[in-house]
């Protein structure tokens, strides 16, 4: 059912907060940007953009290069710095009324609108239905609906036909793809549809490509829509280098090196929920299917479990921060096999198996 329970979570709580300061040393399964990136290619492309520091950045290229990686115009495109800079955006300039976000999912879009003066409707998919998504649960008067895909932190992918039932006349539809391309096939991507009312599409290219320090990402919406969101930014937003990322991560080559990454992490995220199954005698449970570069699991006293973890050198992401979640969850990155091999060994030992 939607509620508005006020903040209740801390909404700014975001897994870079486990490897800080002390957590610094551990291995990470808190965050979830691929491992060993960004590649070589990509960083000698960012250093060489370096020499053109002193002019203004000149973003025409990189919107070009997203708008033809998506079959879109360029007025259909927006460069933000990151996805997050997109939610502000969002919240500031769409004139809306009755917003709803659906949880749990990634807590910046509600964090974004309440900083605005937004009071928000929350739509808490439950446990017991896999975390997907009934239309039918978002308030018919809702005029920003915000849901992700796969969703953030519970791994699940909902299918394209049930997000477009969303859609409706005087409703903007904000679907939040920022692990789409971690997802072999983007099957269930509505990036570059233009047949859905209101629909806005944000995409990052921070996670697959190791550049959360540099902030790159885009929003493909409607021309009036972006123009708006426009008008919202700062002028210059996106520096040099990120312009030169974006347009870099959208060639061909660099999609068919994140299809190759994404089936990848599809076997090693196999790999780990195999693993992971051999606990359920100790009370652990796996949300599944899971389609993202992580998985959510439940376990009891995974507080106590987390810190065990890190003493044994193992950093992962609490679960109570994001609404409709509780202390006994955890968010656990998909890494490589032998680091899976290792984190699995030292669970087995913070849950006393």
């Amino acid at each position: 059912m939607p509620t508005d329970p006020g903040a209740g979570h801390d909404l700014r709580h975001h897994g870079d907060a486990e490897v800080r300061d002390d957590g610094s040393t551990l291995v990470d399964l808190a965050v979830n940007v691929r491992a060993d990136t960004p590649p070589a290619w990509l960083r000698d492309r960012m250093a060489a953009s370096l020499a053109g520091l002193a002019a203004y950045p000149d973003g025409r290229a990189a919107r070009a290069a997203v708008a033809a990686r998506h079959g879109l115009g360029v007025e259909r495109v927006l460069l933000t710095v990151g996805a997050a800079e997109a939610f502000v955006l969002l919240a500031r300039a769409l004139k809306v009324s009755r917003p709803a976000v659906v949880h749990p999912q990634f807590t910046e879009p509600e964090a974004a609108l309440r900083d605005a003066g937004h009071t928000v409707d929350r739509v808490l998919l439950r446990e017991s239905d896999g975390f997907r998504l009934d239309p039918a649960a978002v308030p018919q008067d809702a005029d920003l609906v915000v849901i992700g895909n796969p969703t953030n932190p519970t791994s699940v992918l909902h299918p394209a036909r049930t997000l477009a039932r969303l859609a409706r006349p005087g409703r903007t539809l904000v679907v939040d793809e920022a692990f789409m391309d971690a997802v072999p096939g983007e099957r269930e991507a509505l990036a570059g549809r233009t047949d859905v009312p209101g629909l806005v599409v944000l995409r990052s290219l921070t996670k697959t490509w190791g550049l959360a320090g540099l902030r790159i990402g885009y929003v493909l919406a409607a021309p009036e829509t972006v123009a708006e969101l426009e008008r919202a930014q700062p002028l210059w937003p996106v520096s040099t280098p990120a312009l030169a990322a974006a347009e870099a991560c959208v060639s061909p080559a660099a999609l068919a090196e994140a299809e190759e990454a994404a089936r990848a992490i599809a076997a090693n995220r196999a790999y780990l929920i195999a693993g992971l199954r051999d606990f359920t005698s100790h009370g652990l449970r796996v949300v599944e299917p899971a389609e993202a570069p992580f998985v959510l699991v439940r376990v009891p006293d995974a507080a106590g479990v987390r810190e065990r973890l890190r003493f044994l050198g193992y950093a992962t992401r609490r679960g109570d921060t994001f609404p409709g979640l509780d202390e006994e969850w955890l968010r656990l990155a998909v890494r490589d096999r032998e680091t899976t091999e290792g984190f699995l060994r030292a669970l087995g030992r913070a849950l006393g198996a």
